[in-house]
C-alpha cells in the first residue's frame, strides 16, 4: 500500500511538473542569464599573473581546440595575445568580461591568429560601452590589419549605434587603433607595455618565412610567462624563457601530420598533400617544446596551436610521442585550460581543464 501511495505522490508531482514546465524552464533561463552576465572570473583570482586559453588550436577545426588566443590576467590588467576564431566567445563563456580588455597582441599576421579580431573588438565595445577602441599592439604591418578591420566593420558600426545610440554603442569606441612596434633581433626584447607591477616584451621567434614573427613574455611581480605565438624550437626563446614560471608553446605532431600527408596523397588531394609538409618546417614539436622546456627550466609547459585536432580516446599520448619523458611538467591545452601563479608563491596551479 505504502509502495502504491509513493507511486501516486510521485505521478501527481511529475503531472504538476510538466504542466509547469514552461515556468520552470523560464524561470531556470533567467537566473542563468543573471548569473552569466554577472560573471567576472576575475574577481574569483589572487592577485597574481594568471593565464587561460580561448583558443587552444590552429587553423583546423576541432572540437575544443579554437583559434589561437591566449587571455593573462596581470593583478587588474586584462591582455590577450592572439585573435582567433572563437575566441572573444571563449571569454564569455569562460567568465572574462570581454568589455575590460585593455590591448590585444598580435603574434603574426597568419589568419588563423587575427580572424577573431573584428568580433573581439565589437562585443568589447558594445558590451561596456567603451568610448575608446581596442588597442591592437603588433610588429610592422600591424597597421594595415587594423585598418582592415576597422574598414570591414565600418557598416556594421554605423547601424549598431544608430539602433541602440551612445549609451550602448558609442561611435568614439569602435574599431581598433594599431600600436606598432619594432621587431626586435635576436637577443633582444623590446618593451610594449609597462606599468608598476606589469612588464610585457616582445622578442623574434622563428616561423620560417613568416616575419616579422614575434612571441611575449610578461612578468607581474614574482611571476612570469611566455607565450611563444607560431614558431620552431628556438634558442631565443630558450634565451628569454629562462627560469621562467610558465611556457606557452605552439606544438604541431610531425607523426599525426605525417599520417595526415599519406591519407591525402592516397586520396589525390594535392593541396593538403604539401600543406602537411610545409607545416612541419616552421613550427615546434612537443618534443622541440619540451627540449625548449628543460634547457630553459621553466616551471611548467603549456602546449597550445595543436596540430592536428585531437579528437580521439588516447591521441593525446601518440600526440606528445614521449614529450613528457623529456620534461614530465607538462600540458596538452584545451579551450579553457588555466593556470593561475599568485604573487608572492612558487605556485603553478592548474585551476581549469577545458570549457
Amino acid at each position: 500500500m505504502r509502495i502504491l501511495f509513493s507511486l501516486l505522490l510521485l505521478s501527481a508531482a511529475i503531472v504538476v511538473i510538466v504542466g509547469q514546465k514552461e515556468k520552470i524552464l523560464t524561470s531556470i533561463m533567467l537566473r542563468g542569464a543573471e548569473i552569466q552576465m554577472g560573471r567576472n572570473q576575475i574577481d574569483d583570482l589572487e592577485d597574481g599573473l594568471h593565464v587561460s586559453l580561448c583558443g587552444a588550436g590552429g587553423p583546423m577545426p576541432a572540437p575544443k581546440a579554437s583559434g589561437p588566443c591566449v587571455v593573462i590576467i596581470a593583478g587588474a590588467k586584462q591582455f590577450v595575445i592572439d585573435a582567433g576564431t572563437n575566441g572573444a566567445r571563449n571569454l564569455v563563456r569562460m567568465g572574462y568580461p570581454v568589455g575590460k580588455i585593455d590591448a590585444v597582441f598580435l603574434t603574426h599576421f597568419h589568419s588563423d591568429h587575427i580572424d577573431g579580431l573584428g568580433e573581439m573588438a565589437t562585443l568589447r565595445w558594445v558590451s561596456a560601452a567603451n568610448s575608446s577602441p581596442l588597442p591592437v599592439f603588433g610588429p610592422e604591418g600591424v597597421e594595415a590589419v587594423v585598418s582592415g578591420f576597422n574598414e570591414a566593420y565600418a557598416a556594421s558600426a554605423g547601424h549598431r549605434n544608430e539602433h541602440h545610440g551612445d549609451g550602448v554603442a558609442p561611435l568614439s569606441g569602435r574599431g581598433m587603433i594599431a600600436k606598432p612596434f619594432r621587431t626586435p633581433p635576436i637577443g633582444e626584447a623590446v618593451e610594449v607595455f609597462r606599468d608598476d607591477n606589469t612588464l610585457l616584451e616582445a622578442i623574434r621567434v622563428d616561423h620560417g618565412v613568416v616575419s616579422p614573427a614575434v612571441g611575449y613574455r610578461i612578468r607581474y611581480k614574482d611571476r612570469s610567462a611566455l607565450i611563444t605565438g607560431d614558431s620552431n624550437k628556438s634558442t631565443n626563446i630558450i634565451h628569454f624563457a629562462d627560469g621562467i614560471d610558465l611556457l606557452i608553446h605552439d606544438a604541431v605532431a610531425p607523426n599525426l601530420v605525417n599520417l595526415m600527408n599519406k591519407a591525402a596523397q592516397k586520396l589525390g588531394n594535392r593541396g593538403m598533400s604539401k600543406i602537411t609538409v610545409d607545416i612541419l618546417d616552421y613550427h615546434s614539436s612537443p618534443v622541440g617544446a619540451a627540449e625548449t622546456a628543460r634547457e630553459a627550466g621553466v616551471g611548467h609547459l603549456l602546449l597550445y596551436h595543436i596540430v592536428p585536432p585531437l579528437i580521439l580516446p588516447g591521441q593525446s599520448s601518440i600526440f606528445m610521442d614521449g614529450a613528457e619523458t623529456i620534461f614530465p611538467e607538462i600540458t596538452v591545452g584545451q579551450d579553457g585550460t588555466s593556470f593561475s601563479m599568485p604573487s608572492g608563491t612558487k605556485e603553478i596551479n592548474l585551476i581549469r581543464d577545458e570549457l
